[in-house]
């Protein structure tokens, strides 16, 4: 994991605008996602441009002939008379001139907007492949740590909002192409003009970008809150939380907070939002003043006669079209580097480097296994913790063998199949696979080779067949394997019963879904595991929803298909574990002793003192 958890929070300028180097990487996005969409962009772009200004100076050579012809001391005195003696050709010409423009102007604006779309969805679902396939790379260590997740809430939400960032880019490289043609327009007849009217609007720019980085700054301190907000949103409107909101009453509970939280956003913006109101009408004012001290001047010049009246039509309309330009431009440029800042935030996600990485050349993995797994002296300690979850442990899993692992809860049994299947590397110690290191094996080789349920296992609302098939999803069009892991776990009898049989739909949060019990998806669940084929099995608590009768047919099965395979299970119920070649006894992160039931029970310590108190309860 990277040391860059969080965005650094820009305070000065130069650090505000030193996030515009974001702009190149993205841009680059843009560009491999369709290098023909985003040329064509551009060349429609460039020719929108350059139609302002040559809209404007036709019209001003129309109004230089209207008023020359205005002034024929002959002129005709009918339509008819004007159109024979040939005097409106050259104004007829200029205004198809025009008319063309306009037609132009409208057809490049309706098809640039079409191109803006199709591009920016295209780079949102890219950006959005680009961020699951980079969190499909980072340690487990990242997602359990809060500020990773406020990282990956950022991240995420630039995915898709940044889609404005893209127009805006584009439409200011045409706003900074016409800009040019209108500047050299004005330069011909007083260049000081523009430098005026860019003297007055800077104030205005620099108060944008101030505000806008202060937005930033609330959005990105505010991102824990967000994601509480975000959480408090759904538990109180899920099909998941729903029981349990209404048994308890904690409706009310979660409104009051999330009106809480959603009343201190609100107050936080609102206090921003009146500052800039009120400094933006201030600076804005500045700006007008300098226009009209400009259109003065222009006003001037025509009435001493050394600007003629297209001439007064041309440059005021340039002006005022400038001057709304290059206050557009800008203040887009200060939200293009505000957007920058949120960029960054997708950006740092994906400079978010993992630490568990498969070696330079890797060792084939071992088919089958031949000697098994030994644990040398192995620790580890969880981040951001201060007590060990596990240590000194010594001990070897051998091939083909059942072994059980029991413990109270924090034992430290979930902990030691995380590190078995290389979702964390010890802090201490080694772990061997036939005498080699995991760490010489390739990561993805190493995870393939287990199938692995965990007791807080992903219910996941897609069909029942492809709920199976995620144990091996490659296999997915398998269905004699699909229906063979079903058999396995006894999740073809939970099937059967759907309504769809296994391309029913399962879990309610979609249209037509079916909801399942706790124990029927348990057994989906295991059929996971089984679909996996795996040379080592790993069933870790995912049983607890099933009765006693269920949970001993499921480890009895268990058990005759791992046969020939390594195969670990996690259960606090003593009556299925019995079945184990051998059972792990943990305490506080060590092993406390190891032993069939029979010699466990037999000898005084935790399992014959848990077994009792369990056996008990059945009296």
């Amino acid at each position: 994991m990277s040391d860059s958890r969080s965005t650094p929070n820009p305070r000065t300028l130069k650090e505000r605008f030193g996030a515009l180097r974001t702009l190149r990487p993205f841009i680059a996005m843009v560009w491999r996602t369709s290098p023909g969409l985003t040329i064509c962009l551009l060349l429609l772009r460039l020719v929108r441009a350059l139609v302002p200004i040559a809209s404007l100076y036709i019209a001003k050579l129309i109004i230089d002939d209207v008023v020359k012809l205005v002034q024929l001391p002959d002129r005709p005195a009918t339509l008819q008379d004007w159109l024979q003696s040939g005097l409106l050709t050259y104004l007829g010409l200029l205004l198809s001139v025009e008319f063309a423009l306009a037609i132009l102007s409208d057809l490049l604006a309706r098809v640039a907007t079409l191109a803006d779309s199709l591009l920016s969805e295209r780079v949102t679902n890219a950006s959005s492949v680009s961020l699951m396939e980079h969190a499909a790379t980072l340690d487990l260590e990242d997602f359990e740590d809060a500020e990773f997740q406020d990282q990956l809430e950022r991240a995420r939400r630039q995915t898709s909002g940044r889609l404005t960032l893209l127009t805006q880019l584009f439409g200011q490289a045409q706003q900074i192409v016409t800009v040019a043609s209108f500047i050299g327009g004005l330069l011909i007849y007083a260049p000081w003009l523009v430098a005026l009217l860019v003297a007055t609007l800077l104030p205005m720019f620099l108060g944008e970008a101030h505000f806008n980085a202060q937005t930033y700054t609330l959005d990105f301190g505010r991102t824990p809150e967000r994601r509480e907000l975000d959480y408090v949103r759904q538990t109180a409107a899920s099909v998941e939380t729903a029981k349990e909101v209404k048994i308890f009453g904690l409706n009310r509970f979660l409104i009051d907070r999330y009106l809480t939280l959603a009343n201190a956003f609100y107050l936080a913006n609102r206090r921003l939002a009146v500052r800039r109101a009120s400094w933006g009408s201030t600076l804005s004012a500045i700006g007008t003043v300098g226009y009209y001290v400009a259109y003065a001047y222009i006003v001037w010049h025509t009435l001493t006669g050394e600007f003629s009246i297209g001439d007064l039509t041309f440059l005021s309309g340039s002006f005022l079209r400038l001057r709304g330009l290059l206050e557009n431009l800008l203040v887009t440029f200060s939200s293009t580097a505000a957007q920058a800042l949120y960029l960054n935030d997708l950006f740092s996600f994906f400079d978010t480097q993992p630490e568990i990485l498969s070696p330079a050349h890797p060792r084939p993995f071992p088919k089958p296994i031949r000697h098994g797994f030994t644990f040398e002296n192995v620790g580890f300690i969880y981040p951001g913790s201060e007590r060990w979850a596990v240590r000194n442990l010594g001990f070897t899993l051998e091939a083909g063998e059942v072994v059980a692992l029991v413990g109270e809860n924090g034992a430290g049994k979930t902990t030691l199949v995380k590190l078995l299947t290389r979702l964390y590397d010890p802090d201490e110690g080694r772990i061997l696979l036939d005498g080699h290191d995991l760490r010489e094996y390739d990561l993805g080789d190493l995870r393939s080779s287990m199938g692995v349920i965990f007791q807080d296992f992903v219910r996941y609302n897609f069909t029942a067949g492809d709920n199976i098939a995620a144990g091996r999803i490659e296999a997915r069009d398998d269905t004699a394997r699909i229906r063979r892991a079903a058999e396995s776990s006894q999740a073809d009898q939970v099937i059967s019963r759907l309504p769809g049989g296994y391309d029913q739909r399962i879990g309610k949060r979609f249209k037509n879904g079916v909801e399942l019990s706790g124990g029927e998806w348990q057994k989906i669940a295991i059929a996971r595991a089984y679909m996996r084929e795996a040379e080592v099995l790993i069933l870790d608590e995912p049983t607890a929803a099933l009765d006693a009768r269920a949970e001993f047919e499921v480890f009895q099965r268990f058990k005759e298909l791992s046969k020939g395979k390594t195969a670990i299970l996690i259960s606090h119920r003593f009556s299925s574990v019995r079945m184990a070649d051998r059972i792990f006894v943990l305490a506080g992160g060590r092993i406390q002793a190891v032993g069939t039931h029979a010699e466990l029970v037999a000898q005084p310590g935790l399992y014959s003192e848990l077994f009792e108190l369990q056996a008990a309860g059945y009296r």
